[in-house]
């Protein structure tokens, strides 16, 4: 089966276009560096010819409110309007646990619009929304840190690692169509600034991590339940202490894929 894996050399993509291949399916890791552009709409056509699914794993270059609702409408458009033509059978992407109730996150309001497209294309889909992945604690504690001291809010945090969220996407890419939302998270729920703890201690990273319920999330509000799935959820098998243990850690730069 030919499946399309849009941001095929990222974090997720590049696990998931490494599981389906060996798997024995003929897999496209789309890029623009491949010639491949959701943005320009370069290459779409050709890639889409005789693809069964397609996977969006694409991500805005830039986090600024605008920017970011502009791609993912943009890269949307084409990408669906590319499927549609091509006769494409499963339209699969990845989102984001609680996108919907963060409408102060630029970012998450992106992903709304995202989903909302989806839905609307007429073309079987499922959505995948994950909590945060495991690999971005460093860029969380990048962009909450003040000198030493670590701002985060006490609400809860369930975050996932790479390798699960990949082995969900891969399987639902060999599925058939759920034509509504699955959710995913780790095995893992604690409070937001106790994770963030137990991460700077295991990196020795002496910062103090302060728990802060005014604290913003990329500039989104946190409340209790604002990061963790409300109802049933797949959860990954990769907890902290394991993920930590196999020698991960190292910053990310983005506020989800």
């Amino acid at each position: 089966m030919k499946i399309v894996v849009i941001g095929g050399t990222g974090l997720i993509g590049s696990k998931t276009v490494s599981i389906l291949g060996q798997r024995g399916h003929d897999v496209v890791a789309a890029s623009p560096k491949s010639g491949i552009n959701s943005i320009t709409g370069e290459g779409l056509k050709e890639a889409m010819a005789g693809a069964q699914v397609v996977v969006d794993l694409s991500n805005s270059p830039s986090f600024e409110d605008r920017a970011v609702l502009e791609f993912f409408e943009t890269s949307g458009r084409n990408l669906l309007s590319a499927e549609g033509s091509a006769g494409v059978r499963h339209h699969i992407a990845l989102s984001i646990v609680g996108t919907d109730r963060t409408p102060d996150n630029g970012y998450f309001r992106a992903k709304v619009a995202q989903e909302k497209l989806i839905e609307a294309s007429g073309i079987p889909y499922t959505i995948i929304r994950a909590t945060q992945f495991l690999e971005f604690l460093g860029a969380i504690v990048a962009s909450s840190a003040d000198g030493n001291i670590v701002r985060l809010s006490p609400g809860l945090f369930q975050p996932i690692a790479a390798d699960d969220v990949a082995l969900v996407v891969a399987e639902m890419a060999l599925g058939e169509p759920r034509n509504g939302i699955v959710e995913i998270a780790g095995p893992e729920r604690a409070p937001f600034n106790e994770i963030i703890a137990r991460y700077l201690k295991a990196v020795g990273d002496p910062r103090e991590v302060v728990s802060d319920p005014g604290a913003r999330y990329f500039g989104g509000w946190v409340a209790e339940h604002s990061l963790v799935p409300l109802g049933e959820a797949r959860l990954g098998r990769i907890g902290l202490d394991e993920w930590l243990s196999a020698g991960a850690g190292s910053p990310g730069t983005s506020p989800q894929s």
